[in-house]
């Protein structure tokens, strides 16, 4: 791909717009707005910047600088002048193909680290003057490449926080678990494998759990890191529907066989999810105990608190005493010694109930049943926690408000919140624009050159720059994109925990600063002229993420 094309068509014309006289144009990437995040995450995390840097200057070097440089600025001279129907001048290209490296400087906060909407999370530079116009002009690819990123690393993290915080009120000692309960579902469902890669190695900022193999790959390269990503062998429904259905127990013996030690996660429900574990696997309990590794059980289909968790009800004598009463979801009937889902309904004269029978192992759950069967211990906090060799994995439809819901269901039926995995899967990372975290490039500063004539208190005369503040703000808009003015500088700010100790940082926006402020603060520069010059590695980023807010 020729860089110079990777651009919004309009970035092509605008160095012919800016004043004659321009000479630095300073800009920056924000996240203006978080209130379209899912159960209000406004947790931004500071992710991607690293290998937003490396992939620009990968292309630009192996597409631009390192091709000859007639054939590459001819090839986008043709496009152009076809695109924009003109004789479009190109050689503010060849310029920079001679100077052969991106004259710009990109400052930013240290990845890993949290701040909220408004917050500038990089600032951009130019440092050259002849080339001001390169600042804004890679403006299309810094936002294409940085957004999904950091708004994966905050979902992960979301998720991350959440767990922990039921683990530590269910199964304190186990906390560890937590960087394997959440585990990266999402390749299949992401538009593009880049998205996949992006959002991939955000998740791996807080989880070390993933079927998305090459983000391991590109966290190698990116940010220099091996062994941060693990799974498991599992099956799949081809799997089980190859052996056949009245075969299915043979199947799960098969499968053992084959995977004698370690974990082996196994699909379940590819027909009666049900049948599978209390005939199933009470028929094969004995070798499920004598293997070395856990046996996981995959529930694929249905509504994931409800198959994990169970049902809750409420007793009734008779069901036709629901025409009499206000409905609750799910009865028990007495008299019928059966489980209803009650599904009302108004027929126009009164409430009717359309009356589905539940199984007594959908009223327990998959955790509850597989305690039946397997057992395991209490822990000190009074909540039950499945043998070691059997447990559970759901990976269908995941959100935060059902991760909620499933942690909670669980803890008030006295099991630990440690007793599943959760497969996050692109319903989660894929359902997400720029949007989502309102991400924007904006420029805030400028710098022109002007002539100056003696006058009569100087002889002098000459080139002096002035800089110059801008802004947005629209009449017609609530505010979010309203932008910062003139430098930019974030500070950061050690916040007391509950005991009065400096615990964790945030970040506060100091703008309209003069040239010294803003070399100051949290901002620190990790690119310049085509080199990358400071580096993270994701574990230093994992523990940054953890060790600076509370979690």
């Amino acid at each position: 791909m020729n860089p110079i094309l990777a651009t919004d068509g309009y970035k092509t014309s605008h160095i012919k717009m800016y004043p004659q006289n321009i000479t630095k144009v300073y800009s920056n990437y924000t996240c203006r707005s978080t209130k379209r995040m899912p159960n209000k995450v406004d947790d931004i995390v500071v992710f991607g910047i690293q290998y937003m840097c490396k992939y620009i200057n990968d292309l630009w070097n192996a597409e631009f600088f390192k091709k000859d440089k007639n054939i590459v600025c001819n090839e986008a001279k043709e496009y152009l002048c076809s695109y924009l129907g003109t004789e479009y001048d190109i050689s503010h290209f060849e310029k920079l193909h001679d100077l052969g490296y991106l004259p710009i400087q990109i400052k930013a906060l240290p990845e890993g680290c949290i701040v909220k909407e408004g917050i500038p999370i990089f600032t951009i530079v130019n440092t050259h003057p002849d080339f001001f116009w390169v600042t804004n002009f890679l403006e299309t690819l810094i936002s294409t490449i940085i957004w999904k990123p950091v708004h994966s690393a905050s979902i992960a993290f979301a998720y991350k926080k959440l767990l922990l915080r039921y683990a530590k009120e269910t199964d304190k000692n186990n906390v560890g678990f937590v960087d394997f309960q959440g585990h990266d579902f999402s390749f299949r469902g992401m538009q593009s494998v880049e998205s996949a890669i992006s959002s991939g190695m955000g998740f791996l900022t807080s989880f070390r759990g993933t079927d998305t193999i090459p983000a391991l790959q590109s966290v190698k390269y990116y940010y220099e890191s091996i062994n941060v990503g693990f799974s498991v062998p599992a099956s799949e429904h081809s799997v089980m529907c190859a052996h056949g259905k009245e075969g299915e127990i043979d199947t799960l013996r098969y499968l053992m066989k084959q995977y004698p030690n370690g974990i082996l996660s196994v699909v379940s429900d590819t027909w009666n999810l049900w049948k599978l574990i209390t005939e199933y696997l009470s028929a094969l309990k004995s070798e499920i105990m004598a293997r070395d590794g856990k046996l996981v059980i995959r529930p694929d289909s249905g509504d994931p608190v409800d198959i994990i968790c169970g049902r809750t009800f409420v007793e009734v004598d008779d069901v036709n005493d629901l025409y009499f009463s206000d409905s609750p979801s799910v009865v028990y009937c007495k008299k019928s010694d059966l489980f209803y889902e009650t599904n009302p309904y108004d027929d126009g004269h009164k409430t009717r109930f359309n009356l589905k029978r539940l199984l007594p192992q959908e009223i327990k759950g998959v955790i509850e049943l597989l305690w039946d069967i397997f057992g395991g211990t209490i822990n000190e906090q009074g909540y039950k926690v499945l043998d070691p060799h059997i447990g559970a994995i759901y990976g269908d439809s995941i959100t935060l408000e059902r991760a909620e819901q499933i942690c909670e269901r669980l803890k008030a039926k006295g099991f630990a919140s440690t007793n599943i995995v959760l497969g996050i899967g692109s319903y989660s990372m894929g359902y997400a624009t720029r949007d989502s975290q309102g991400g924007a490039v904006k420029s805030t500063y400028v710098e022109l050159e002007e002539a100056f004539l003696p006058t009569p208190e100087s002889i002098e005369y000459g080139i002096r720059t002035i800089g110059r503040e801008i802004f947005k703000d629209p009449i017609t808009d609530d505010g979010t994109k309203k932008s910062a003015k003139g430098l930019l500088c974030v500070k950061e700010v050690l916040v007391p925990d509950e005991l009065g100790k400096l615990h964790h940082s945030t970040y506060k926006l100091i703008d309209q600063c003069t040239p010294e402020e803003e070399q100051g603060g949290a901002l620190s520069t990790v690119f310049l002229n085509g080199k990358l010059v400071k580096r993270f590695t994701l574990d230093e980023i994992r523990e940054r993420l953890s060790k600076n807010h509370k979690i």
